[in-house]
């Protein structure tokens, strides 16, 4: 009887670990977005708008004042609402209110608090929506995101050499994840006697997902 001989070779299927890489990049803002309103309210419609209007260019003028080029104040919004009292279960009318808001841009943040004390001083009587931003936000991105990687394989090193695994140094798969909104942390306070404005930095991250085959 006839055997044939048959090689036998062991197979070793392919083993692979998945890392989650985190890069962040710390910078400080390189403007400031800010909304500056005026409220006013009166019995007949006319009166608030027209004191409104004195008051806004008042406001508008100090900021000009200040350095602030015109093209950077816009106008954000303009609302007359009719006001009402609710006596006993009935709507009574109690005049009209005016709102006047510009947007102010401002390249120095510094001199945000500066710039809200006289707005004030001004006539104006309500500060919204401060935004910190930032230019180049696409070049910080790329260093969170090169930071991501190389946390992705450190951690995948660390992993072989605690468990002796005979890890490839080069992955096999790279998955960057969603980026996420850049994150304003408050660190710094801008003070000199005026009104306090904390400009502290914003958060640039990435997150890289890294398949590493042993």
């Amino acid at each position: 009887m006839y055997y044939a001989q048959v090689n036998q070779q062991t197979h070793h299927p392919s083993r692979t670990m998945i890392v989650i890489g985190y890069g962040q990049v710390m910078v400080t803002p390189s403007s400031v977005q800010l909304q500056i309103e005026v409220q006013t309210q009166g019995n007949h419609v006319q009166g608030p708008q027209q004191e409104n209007a004195a008051i806004m260019n008042e406001v508008m003028q100090s900021l000009i004042a200040l350095g602030i080029p015109r093209e950077q104040i816009q106008t954000a919004s303009y609302t007359i609402t009719p006001l009402y009292n609710f006596e006993d279960g009935k709507q009574i009318f109690n005049g009209y209110e005016v709102v006047n808001a510009i947007s102010v841009n401002v390249s120095d943040t510094n001199d945000l608090g500066l710039i809200i004390d006289t707005a004030v001083e001004n006539g104006a009587n309500r500060i919204t929506n401060i935004q910190f931003k930032m230019d180049h936000t696409d070049a910080y991105y790329q260093q969170a995101l090169s930071l991501a990687l190389q946390n992705a394989q450190l951690k995948a090193k660390t992993i072989a050499e605690t468990m002796h695994l005979p890890l490839q140094p080069l992955p096999v798969e790279i998955v960057e994840e969603q980026a996420n909104t850049p994150i304003l942390y408050r660190s710094m306070a801008v003070s000199s006697g005026i009104t306090p404005i904390e400009q502290g930095q914003i958060a640039i991250d990435a997150t890289v997902r890294v398949k590493f085959q042993y």
